[in-house]
């Protein structure tokens, strides 16, 4: 069980793993250096690397969840529930935290009450290149920042913005709200918006830094913007996403066309066949809801997801996913 901590709130820290051996020895150390203690558990989905065996050895306490059962928002509603403390951190085993400090860092917003979620800032890893190390840097900058519904005029569905690969969250408020969702992708942000209309904020927290990137090709990018663009079809007429959110985007392509007129303006013809790719899948996505399981199936990234959901004569919904 957690320590608590001085304000008397228990913490508790999950990883969600699916072949996470070689990242274990990186991301579980400065967990379980923090001065807070926390309580610790590793969430696999029955991967056969060895994830769940250096867990145990390691010290933490583990969960297996089986394949055609892993789903990204019901998995971390049943472990934010398992854990059962004041704050629940979900994580994923590429985010290398910089120091066993961070995690006194990232749940300040929530333990103050200036905020019911609270994540960190991400870095790339070292090597990256520019499409892993750009990212990171327009959507994770140096200061930090609190939104709430009154940036909504100003900053669009931006403000819902939020990543579970480090982010601290009150299971209090999310109690309150119905949890994390069934979801393909996005939990993060369905719950978050749904903590907004409550009244609640997202704390964005500068000061606790994770390193965690990834490079993908033009294929896993569509399978990752159709996943994006489906689960905001899915969750739009519950939490208000329906709102245009294409104005962040449209900043963040010109601000990285601008960089690369800069500093690598070879890149370009593939930066534009990279957006292009990105708002394609979206698009699809958003549309899918009419289309066979199979293709759908075949357009996502995420298969085991489609196994991991209740069907009616092999259709999903958007009443399924109600909270």
């Amino acid at each position: 069980m957690s320590s608590l901590h001085p304000m008397g709130f228990s913490v508790g820290v999950a990883f969600i793993t699916h072949e996470g051996r070689r990242h274990l020895r990186h991301c579980l150390p400065p967990v379980l250096n923090s001065e807070l203690a926390p309580r610790v558990v590793v969430v696999n989905s029955s991967s056969q690397d060895g994830t769940v065996e250096l867990a145990r050895e390691m010290g933490v306490e583990t969960l297996v969840v089986p394949r055609r059962d892993f789903n990204h928002g019901a998995t971390r509603e049943l472990v934010r529930r398992y854990l059962g403390t004041d704050i629940a951190v979900m994580m994923t085993p590429d985010a290398y935290a910089l120091s066993p400090g961070f995690l006194d860092k990232l749940i300040e917003p929530i333990v103050t009450g200036k905020a019911g979620v609270a994540y960190a800032r991400q870095i790339p890893h070292e090597g990256a290149d520019f499409f892993e190390a750009f990212p990171r840097a327009y959507n994770y900058p140096e200061k930090g920042e609190i939104r709430g519904r009154d940036d909504l005029p100003r900053l669009g569905t931006y403000v819902y913005f939020c990543s579970d690969s480090c982010a601290a969250w009150s299971n209090r408020l999310l109690d309150e709200v119905g949890g994390f969702p069934v979801a393909l992708t996005a939990e993060d942000t369905y719950a978050a918006a749904r903590l907004v209309a409550a009244g609640h904020r997202i704390a964005y927290v500068a000061d606790a830094v994770v390193r965690h990137s990834h490079r993908y090709s033009l294929v896993n990018e569509f399978k990752r913007y159709f996943d994006t663009g489906y689960a905001r079809m899915a969750f739009g007429n519950q939490v208000l996403l329906d709102q245009k959110d294409e104005k962040h985007g449209k900043k963040f392509v010109s601000a990285m066309i601008s960089r690369l007129v800069q500093e690598a303006p070879l890149l370009i013809p593939y930066a534009i066949a990279a957006v292009a790719t990105k708002y394609v899948g979206y698009k699809v996505g958003y549309y899918s809801n009419g289309f066979p399981l199979r293709l759908k199936r075949a357009l996502s990234g995420q298969d085991y997801y489609w196994s991991s959901i209740p069907y009616l004569e092999g259709r999903e919904t958007r009443g399924i996913l109600k909270p």
